[in-house]
């Protein structure tokens, strides 16, 4: 069984539900522990709009898009408080049009602390969570074939995912490292690409202090133009986190079981060998098996309902996908994903949860 030192998911990862007013207003999270995030991610369910992400980082007011290549976007109605507990937003449409329904996402780094960090060639702005495995980092870009950036994590990143945001430029995609792709090749958070050679996004795989980026402009900026970079940097936490892959077999009765060490919360899923949208799914948007609601993190979609042949079982120690479809189960189609827990299968106290 899996035991973790994080008895109590919350203190590291919640997410919670609330309809807008289109009002001025905070909400707060409802987790065992008090969680003040430091990423952000906050989508329209039942309208179609923009994904907003905003970072301690960053700061407040300034949001990036997952769904599109757009640069950064100051809006003083948009997030205006990282909280003890949640966070606090104006009056922008796509965080809380009156009467709407929204999910927001938090993760704690260091509370907004960072440190410089000179370990590679190109020094950045770091806040690590090295208990949680999460980092932020930001950095200015030189256009510079293998140029190594610190991380923070004090351990070999599972994921990173990048976004040029300089609010000087526009056109630049996310570009998404996992330990499961083949060698340096990358994804595309805003489109339904399959995997492909990073092409100078990523020029050698990551250590337990450096990530390596190239020449292109969506990791590393195009050369003398100043162009800032962020990366958010994961690495597996026995019990909490899980960077992992599975090959889908086409059914919709008996679909692989994915081990991940706890009882899943949060679930963003990718096929890599063939284009197909990310599929983003959550416990709070539906809490009782078969989980049949999705979000498209590319996709400025609203909420989505699925059959039962198109769904998913989250338990207590994985999750197991019931699908005839390519988007989570195409047969000998491969998948990675990333997931974050409700609760760890066994804490340190050697009780275990329970299934969903």
């Amino acid at each position: 069984m899996a035991y973790t030192t994080i008895n109590d998911s919350s203190a590291y990862f919640q997410s919670l539900l609330y309809t807008g007013n289109s009002s001025s207003r905070s909400v707060t999270f409802d987790g065992n522990s008090n969680l003040q995030p430091d990423w952000v991610w906050v989508k329209g369910r039942s309208n179609s709009g923009d994904h907003f992400l905003f970072d301690t980082n960053r700061g407040v007011y300034k949001n990036i898009h997952s769904n599109d290549q757009a640069a950064q976007v100051n809006n003083n109605n948009s997030l205006t408080a990282f909280n003890s507990n949640g966070f606090s937003m104006g009056n922008v449409g796509g965080m809380n049009y009156n009467s709407n329904t929204y999910i927001g996402w938090g993760w704690k780094a260091n509370g907004g602390t960072t440190a410089t960090n000179s370990s590679g060639d190109i020094t950045s702005t770091v806040q690590a969570n090295t208990t949680a495995g999460f980092s932020i980092v930001t950095y200015i870009g030189n256009g510079t074939s293998n140029q190594t950036v610190g991380h923070g994590l004090g351990a070999t990143p599972d994921c990173l995912m990048w976004k040029n945001y300089d609010a000087s430029t526009s056109g630049w995609n996310w570009k998404v490292w996992h330990k499961d792709l083949s060698g340096t090749n990358i994804l595309v958070l805003n489109n339904s690409d399959a995997s492909a050679s990073s092409n100078g996004d990523v020029d050698a795989l990551p250590t337990s202090t450096l990530f390596t980026v190239g020449n292109n402009g969506s990791t590393n900026g195009q050369s003398g133009q100043n162009q800032t970079m962020i990366c958010y940097a994961f690495t597996s936490i026995k019990g909490f986190s899980k960077f992992g892959k599975y090959t889908g077999n086409g059914s919709s009765t008996n679909g692989p079981f994915i081990y991940t060490g706890f009882k899943v919360k949060y679930l963003l899923i990718k096929r890599t060998n063939a284009g197909q949208s990310w599929h983003l799914a959550d416990t709070d948007m539906d809490p009782i098996n078969p989980n049949t609601q999705r979000l498209l993190a590319d996709s400025t979609g609203a909420e989505e309902t699925r059959s039962t042949t198109d769904s998913i079982d989250f338990l207590s120690n994985g999750f197991k996908v019931y699908s005839d479809q390519n988007i989570i189960n195409g047969n000998g189609d491969t998948y990675v994903y990333m997931a974050f827990a409700k609760n760890p299968l066994v804490g340190t106290n050697g009780v275990p949860t329970t299934a969903k």
